[in-house]
């Protein structure tokens, strides 16, 4: 008789190189846990059998109920500044990191459990997790990838069959969380701040062969690790404002090694074009504005660079600093490269023209005086590049000046040889015509409390396929309406 083969082909090196990184840990019980999205793109992707997933079996697994074959739960430790102020321990307080498996393009992905129950890093909480974020968690994530996006991503949301008190009864629920790795800078932070420094060696050394192999053995390879890291942040956080999108909460423990988009709490796509937009209820100050997240992201790598000085320059920190200084002093270019290629894009243009930032600023500064919005601009833009302007002057009040800036545009476009086709075409596989509308997301989250999960599985399968128009899918393109009133967001820990 042949034994059923396991779900998952794990290969746990976390858990196998860095004892004392973590801690073994369980998930809790859960009465009745059962499947309401299932990811089967990512399974199969991950070499994953979804029919095995999706027996009793595999929704335990999900549920965190079972620990299948190969796996080594732990839940993880770091440390992290979180608006400005440092926590010397956080960890994973309500999620167990299951395993690692090689997917089919030979990468290490993470499978960690969201929402299973305390553990040692849970600071008093209950270490669960309900509905509404889980598939927050979920549905954005899944947006993030279909739009080219780094970011990590949902394998599986399930109910517990129990009720979690947030502000009153909510359904429980657990998120199965796919990375390339959990890797913080706020692990980092946790050895350092112990002056732990071969502990943050190792991590580096750790960091270095799961992420960056080539650099193994090198000369100043801890120095190459930390402009890999930034490079990797420049290109992410260029990619989040070219789709406007607000992070929220962009601590240093969800700043990744990777270079993916990690922890959807608090998040939010812009409607209106607002630097200064804030969708956090706790961001009073607004840190984490939509137009400070590239500055913010320089700060948490600074908190990195600060991490590492001692591997950099054991005999001489001054220089250390100096020398790790001055490669985080490139962080600006780095980040206004990105945008401005992606922003060339977003504009039809697939040359370079010195003027080019201007035409984006000009263009960006008429967006914020009349609150534009900022993905049907982009998207309407399209339809002026083939010589109908009237959808993008729908946007604005009688009195823009909108036209000045199109014949400029117009002329831009002329250099670049290539027809008003071609150019609509180009545009159009680039500006996103479905994005998580705020309000969209909130009407299928709160249905999904009641126990309707349709809502959820319909915005799930639009956000899949975000530049391609479908019949019937007007709801998903329009801003939220303005009795809505401002849009604020939530951790939901």
């Amino acid at each position: 008789m042949n034994a059923t083969p396991p779900l998952f082909q794990f290969d746990n090196s976390y858990a196998r190189d860095l004892e004392g990184f973590y801690v073994a840990w369980e998930g809790d019980k859960v009465p009745e846990p059962q499947i309401v999205l299932f990811n089967r793109e990512l399974a199969e992707e991950l070499g994953l059998d979804p029919a095995a997933l999706k027996t009793p079996y595999g929704t335990k697994v999900f549920a965190g109920i079972e620990s299948p074959e190969g796996a080594s739960p732990l839940a993880q430790v770091y440390a992290g500044h979180q608006f400005g102020g440092f926590s010397p321990q956080l960890g994973d307080g309500r999620a167990l990191l299951l395993g690692e498996v090689i997917d089919k393009k030979g990468e290490r992905r993470d499978i960690q459990l969201k929402g299973s129950g305390p553990t040692p890093f849970s600071r008093g909480g209950d270490g669960k997790a309900v509905i509404g974020p889980v598939l927050r968690e979920y549905v954005i994530g899944e947006a993030m990838h279909a739009l080219g996006i780094p970011t990590t991503r949902a394998l599986a949301a399930v109910t517990t069959g129990e009720n979690i008190y947030r502000e009153g009864p909510k359904p429980g629920a657990v998120l199965t969380r796919v990375a390339g790795s959990h890797l913080r800078v706020g692990t980092f932070q946790f050895f350092a701040a112990r002056g732990e420094t071969e502990k943050v060696r190792q991590l580096a050394d750790y960091a270095i062969s799961r992420h960056e192999p080539d650099l193994a053995g090198a000369d100043d390879r801890y120095l190459k690790l930390f402009a890999s890291v930034m490079q990797r942040q420049a290109e992410l956080i260029a990619r989040w404002i070219l789709v406007g999108f607000v992070h929220g909460v962009m601590n240093t423990d969800n700043t990744t090694i990777s270079g993916e988009t990690i922890d959807y709490g608090p998040c939010a796509f812009l409607d209106a074009y607002d630097p200064a937009a804030v969708f956090s209820s706790i961001d009073h100050g607004g840190r984490y504005a939509f137009g400070r997240q590239p500055m913010i992201a320089q700060w948490n790598l600074a908190r990195l660079a600060e991490t590492l000085l001692a591997l950099i320059d054991s005999e001489d920190l001054d220089r250390a600093v100096e020398r790790v200084s001055e490669e985080l002093g490139r962080f600006p270019d780095l980040y206004k490269t990105a945008w401005l290629n992606g922003m060339r894009a977003k504009l039809g243009l697939h040359s370079e023209a010195e003027d080019d930032q201007d035409l984006a600023d000009a263009l960006l500064a008429q967006m914020q005086e009349h609150g534009t919005d900022y993905t049907q601009l982009f998207r309407k833009l399209a339809d002026a590049a083939a010589g109908d302007t009237g959808p993008v002057l729908s946007l604005f009040p009688e009195e823009h000046g909108m036209e000045t800036w199109l014949s400029r545009w117009r002329q831009r476009l002329e250099t670049e040889g290539s027809s008003a086709g071609e150019i609509k075409t180009r545009m159009d596989g680039v500006n996103p015509l479905y994005i998580p509308r705020n309000h969209k997301v909130e009407e299928a989250l709160v249905a999904a409390e009641t126990g309707d999960y349709d809502p959820v599985k319909k915005l799930v399968d639009v956000l899949a396929d975000p530049f391609v128009e479908r019949d019937g899918l007007d709801a998903y393109t329009t801003p939220a309406p303005a009795d809505l009133g401002p849009y604020r967001t939530f951790c939901g820990t």
